[in-house]
């Protein structure tokens, strides 16, 4: 977690004292991913795991589609630059280059596309879990965070069967940490049809449509999701589930994959 962190000084005001201290705050970090030579975005990051942030980035983005069509991938602490060569060398259209989407996420992120532009097919799976399985799995969940708890700073992704966390990473961002997991699977070749996804953000359409192209079916939030990001995931066949809190959680679309055992 050192890396993720790092110790300031301040001023910690209460009704009964003033007392200086020291206290744990996040890193920020500019990364700037390069795609075969042409300059894409900065985004603000937890310096950690940034060649699955960019993989993840570029394939949530459909700049790439599988693990094959990389062929190079350099990170370059000092100066903050990672560069991503595909096998095949495609370059993107200037149009596409300024045609850039500030999406609702913290530390403002960046998107090749606008949500109305995106259609996709329905995920189809019979993968089904229980209340108490969303709810144990929420709880392990919550409870990953080192740099959380040390900080409050960052947001949390998670790739799970019914039973476990499969993979788990954080970052300052909410998209960031989701890209993080998906670049992961990408890289490691792990499975993402018939797993749950799981975020601490809010399920803003950006969300939403990264899970559907990892064609995963089931995604949950201890928080709230968007009016657009219930419409998306009603229309691409995804069941989101919001505000799972201790006992209880809402079910907003695809309740048929819900198991409603009692609590």
């Amino acid at each position: 977690m050192e890396d993720k962190t790092e110790r300031v000084n301040i001023l910690r005001l209460s009704t009964e004292d003033i007392s200086d201290i020291e206290d744990t705050v996040v890193r920020e970090f500019p990364l700037t991913i390069i795609l075969n030579d042409q300059e894409l975005v900065t985004m603000l990051c937890s310096p950690a795991d940034q060649k699955e942030l960019a993989v993840g980035f570029l394939y949530s983005e459909g700049l790439i589609t599988s693990r094959e069509e990389i062929g190079n991938v350099t990170l370059n602490e000092g100066t903050g630059v990672i560069r991503v060569e595909t096998k095949n060398g495609n370059v993107l259209d200037r149009e596409v280059l300024f045609n850039r989407l500030i999406t609702s996420g913290c530390g403002r992120g960046a998107s090749f596309y606008s949500a109305t532009d995106v259609t996709g097919e329905k995920v189809e799976s019979l993968l089904q879990v229980s209340v108490n399985e969303i709810l144990s799995i929420m709880k392990d969940f919550q409870h990953r965070s080192e740099t959380f708890r040390a900080t409050g700073g960052v947001h949390s992704a998670a790739l799970c069967n019914t039973k476990e966390i499969l993979i788990f990473n954080e970052d300052i961002g909410r998209h960031n940490a989701m890209d993080k997991v998906f670049g992961e699977c990408l890289l490691k070749d792990i499975p993402t049809d018939d797993r749950l996804v799981i975020t601490s953000g809010r399920i803003s359409s950006e969300i939403l449509l990264k899970v559907a192209r990892r064609n995963a079916p089931i995604l949950i939030s201890k928080s709230a999701p968007t009016n657009l990001g219930v419409e998306m995931a009603e229309d691409l066949g995804i069941t989101l589930v919001g505000f799972v809190r201790g006992k209880r959680a809402n079910v907003y679309t695809n309740s048929h994959r819900i198991i409603r055992d009692s609590l």
